[in-house]
């Protein structure tokens, strides 16, 4: 069982439970900063590594994320481990993301965001892991997406099915980190600010 780790009020309604992507940890800059926001707004934020993260941390020696299935039984025993799920929104970044989604249905949660929705590797077109299943999906869903994330940017998921309860917010000019060019006016902060609020708006309507 991993360990979870909590910001906010313990008391609060809604738990947002927010895995890391592929190839940071929970505490990196981005992950921090977001459980941090949403503590902020009353919500009770949780955070946890994958097992090949865990390790990583304990030997220093970096490897690939685990298999799928090992990724999503890690999920399951999370969402057990908080309980509550009619109480809890799953997500996270990136590949924390993508996994909390293929197991959001099953577990029986109350929504699902994800912060940068890897839709396909960077020049390639969508694998049926990446974009079949959310042309299915009935656990209501926020993706909060930069405009030119080049793993999936506007023009190209403007072109895909998605399942009516996916809600798309769109970050300006954001990588895949949310991050815009100084070109473009906007700020990294500002970006990560609008994404939370976006958030809180989506969880106060499920």
């Amino acid at each position: 069982m991993p360990e979870i780790v909590f910001d906010g009020p313990a008391d609060a309604p809604i738990t947002i439970c927010l895995a890391h992507g592929a190839g940071a940890p929970m505490d990196s800059p981005f992950m921090q900063a977001f459980a941090e926001m949403l503590a902020a707004e009353g919500f009770r934020a949780a955070r946890f590594e994958f097992p090949y993260m865990v390790e990583r941390r304990e030997t220093g020696i970096k490897k690939p994320p685990n298999r799928a299935p090992i990724l999503m039984e890690c999920w399951h025993a999370v969402i057990e481990e908080l309980g509550s799920p009619e109480k809890l929104i799953i997500g996270g970044k990136s590949m924390g993301g993508r996994m909390a989604s293929l197991v959001a249905d099953e577990a029986g949660v109350a929504g699902l965001v994800c912060l940068g929705y890897p839709f396909h590797s960077p020049g390639k077109p969508p694998g049926p892991n990446r974009l079949e299943h959310l042309e299915t999906l009935i656990t209501p869903t926020l993706i909060c997406q930069g405009t030119r994330d080049a793993l999936g940017n506007f023009d190209d998921v403007g072109g895909y099915r998605l399942s009516d309860v996916i809600a798309l917010h769109w970050l300006e000019d954001g990588d895949h980190g949310f991050k815009p060019r100084k070109k473009s006016g906007r700020t990294e902060q500002q970006n990560w600010r609008e994404a939370i609020t976006a958030i809180t708006e989506f969880a106060s309507e499920i």
